[in-house]
């Protein structure tokens, strides 16, 4: 297949109206040659992840744009689990968990275990392998206090709550089956003897003891939270026969892309923030491009910054964003890759003055050879409602990339 895809996604991408910059959105606002360039070549329009004004999350929103529908959507547990390298099975529920510090009577004296950085790996390997109940337990270190654990076995459900009460000083939850099924029983069950089992064997581990001995809080017990049961997923890859890489920085976006059969790329220089290394992350991406079909080039700046309610920063992200299509537009000419379809897209809108995503929808442009061309020649949520494309949803968005790849089937003879 000489014809590739690359799809650059900005999270968070799309906003409202600030004041702060004359009622514009930072798109609106920051200067975006590079952007303006693609859409005043290429064709435009907004784009609904799922439905219109019903926000999504990022694994969700990446879920649709990698070929999935919301019946699909396993949790958030298990594409953590994802994104730290474990590869779930149909049946397994994962959870999100923090290493955690409790007292005699399992008080939480501290959530994140003083954000601990050093030693996970010792810790979650210390928990990982036990069997209780005929289910074995797999766990995981991830960012500092962070980790992923799976329950892989018979007759589990995920329909249990959380043991993470969310607050210091009161006791870890129990967790209790959310219906009437004796798998939600059963697990919820098992769920409380692993919190138990877990607390024996940290709160006595080489680790943990130095850490009191230095005047810190020891990891001596984990809480869970974001259950999710491993549904029977295809890999849309595997089902479509096309390779595909995902360069990105943030575990949730990464676990997408491998649930999804992904190759995915990431590096320490790729820190989420602005100052993300936009360079090696452009070189990622075009390399990427001459091994695979679709290359997802992953950029989070721009959610942040509407989390924070910084427009100035918002416009800054997106301005940097910008740079770093330019050095990705480059390295394709340099690179003699001739027929490369550039797209771009978001997960979903982080309006400034929400602090949190919205349903509005974000816009969209797809640029390349034989690709029809409108009249829009911004990059912003405004102008590119005014283009060929119209109004569209995620799922409509990812088929008409993949038909360019000529991946779709025909309906009907």
């Amino acid at each position: 297949m000489e014809r590739k895809v690359l799809l650059a996604i900005a999270d968070g991408l799309g906003d409202r109206p600030c004041e702060a910059l004359g009622n514009k959105t930072p798109l609106e606002y920051a200067e975006t040659e590079t952007l303006d360039m693609l859409a005043k070549n290429g064709t435009t329009g907004i784009m609904d992840l799922y439905k219109a004004g019903v926000p999504v999350g990022t694994d969700l929103g990446h879920l649709i744009l990698f070929g999935y529908g919301i019946e699909d959507y396993p949790g958030r547990g298990p594409i953590e689990a994802f994104g730290k390298g474990m590869e779930l099975i149909e049946g397994d529920v994962a959870f999100r968990c923090n290493f955690a510090t409790v007292d005699d009577d399992m008080n939480i004296v501290d959530r994140r275990a003083g954000r601990i950085r050093e030693g996970t790996k010792k810790l979650a390997d210390a928990l990982s392998g036990m069997m209780i109940d005929g289910i074995t337990v797999l766990f995981k270190e991830a960012t500092e206090h962070r980790a992923v654990m799976v329950l892989r076995g018979e007759n589990l459900s995920s329909a249990i709550s959380d043991t993470d009460p969310k607050k210091e000083g009161l006791k870890i939850k129990t967790s209790t089956a959310k219906d009437d099924s004796k798998e939600a029983a059963f697990t919820a069950d098992l769920l409380n003897k692993v919190i138990v089992k877990a607390h024996e064997i940290l709160k006595n581990h080489p680790l943990n003891i130095k850490r009191i001995e230095e005047g810190k809080f020891p990891a001596n017990c984990i809480v869970t939270r974001g259950a999710g049961k491993m549904p029977k997923i295809e890999k849309i890859t595997e089902k479509l026969k096309f390779k595909a890489c995902c360069i990105a920085a943030e575990d949730t976006v990464l676990g997408a892309a491998r649930l999804a059969g992904f190759e995915t790329v990431t590096d320490s220089s790729f820190t989420g923030n602005i100052d993300t290394n936009i360079e090696k992350k452009a070189k990622a991406a075009v390399g990427a491009l001459k091994t695979n079909d679709l290359v997802v080039l992953h950029y989070k700046a721009t959610d942040l910054m509407g989390h924070d309610n910084n427009p100035q920063g918002k416009v800054e992200a997106i301005e940097k964003y910008d740079k770093m299509l330019k050095i990705v537009l480059n390295l394709i000419k340099e690179e003699k890759l001739n027929d490369v379809i550039i797209a771009l897209a978001a997960d979903h809108s982080t309006p400034c003055e929400r602090k949190e995503h919205s349903g509005d929808p974000v816009p969209v442009v797809i640029n390349g050879k034989s690709i029809r061309k409108d009249y829009v020649e911004k990059y912003d949520e405004i102008s590119c409602s005014q283009g060929g494309l119209n109004r569209i949803k995620g799922s409509d968005f990812i088929s008409i990339l993949l038909d360019y790849l000529e991946l779709v089937v025909k309906q009907g003879n």
